[in-house]
């Protein structure tokens, strides 16, 4: 490879990079939101997959079913999570552009 190629190659790698870095920052302010229970109970969680809430509506609190509580709560988040993950994958997906980087979450 001639040192043109090389440092094209390495150009492309810093920016690549960068967008890597710019789309992490991105991501971690994104906010994802999935209910369960017909929306009893609403979990947000970040694109850094944080849980950032959890809204719980106050009549289950009241009938203090607390193992409905848990069982809907955990629903809840679990499908904020997935939701944060599908994002997060299309994202980086978009960003390679099909390229199969290893490493890079939606390569591959």
């Amino acid at each position: 490879m001639s040192g043109p190629d090389m440092k094209q190659m390495l150009e492309q790698a810093q920016q690549m990079q960068q967008r890597i870095g710019d789309l992490q920052r991105d991501l971690a302010m994104r906010r994802y939101e999935a209910s369960s229970g017909g929306g009893m109970v609403i979990a947000v969680v970040s694109g850094q997959l944080r849980v950032l809430e959890i809204k719980i509506e106050p009549s289950l609190v009241e009938n203090r079913d607390r193992e409905m509580i848990q069982d809907l709560t955990a629903a809840a988040v679990n499908a904020a999570l997935e939701k944060a993950q599908r994002g997060a994958q299309e994202e980086f997906a978009r960003l390679g552009g099909g390229l199969n980087i290893p490493g890079l979450p939606g390569s591959g």
